[in-house]
């Protein structure tokens, strides 16, 4: 189901990105362990690995957002999640903001939409053996510091 933000922008740093309104992902952290989405193979960079996450719609904060995509994604009850932080790639005309958040008791994750082949809990130390979506892939070491310094488990 599409927003007012579904839609590509041509971006100051030379690429092209999905979100009108920018873009956002769910970080989730669960003992030791993030939420991965195995990305359709139909989507922008397809079949990588990354977070669920997608276009902002014009009305929502990116943490809003985050959370309705990985709902619709991978069936997170936002009720469960407590966000803790929120970490911007700030492109100018564009941004993406990765929402770093934890888990409440009774929290489910599963496929809950086309857009995803597979939901896994994977351990930090393991991230970067998975075919990770290329601009994941990129902001995942400062992610991970940022989980690191940040947040007890």
């Amino acid at each position: 189901m599409g927003g007012d933000g579904d839609g590509w922008v041509g971006c100051t740093c030379g690429g092209r990105h999905w979100g009108l309104n920018g873009a956002a992902g769910l970080l989730l952290v669960q003992e030791g362990s993030i939420l991965l989405q195995h990305r359709a193979p139909w989507s922008h960079n397809g079949d990588t690995w990354g977070l669920p996450g997608g276009a902002r719609d014009s009305h929502e904060t990116s943490i809003e957002a985050a959370l309705r995509e990985a709902n619709e994604e991978a069936g997170i009850q936002a009720e469960l999640v407590d966000v803790l932080l929120v970490e911007r790639e700030d492109h100018g005309n564009w941004a993406y903001d990765t929402v770093i958040a934890r888990t409440q008791i009774g929290l489910t994750a599963y496929v809950a939409n086309h857009e995803s082949l597979e939901i896994r809990w994977v351990a930090l130390s393991e991230v970067v053996d998975y075919d990770l979506h290329p601009a994941f892939a990129k902001a995942w070491r400062k992610l991970q510091t940022t989980i690191d310094n940040s947040l007890a488990f």
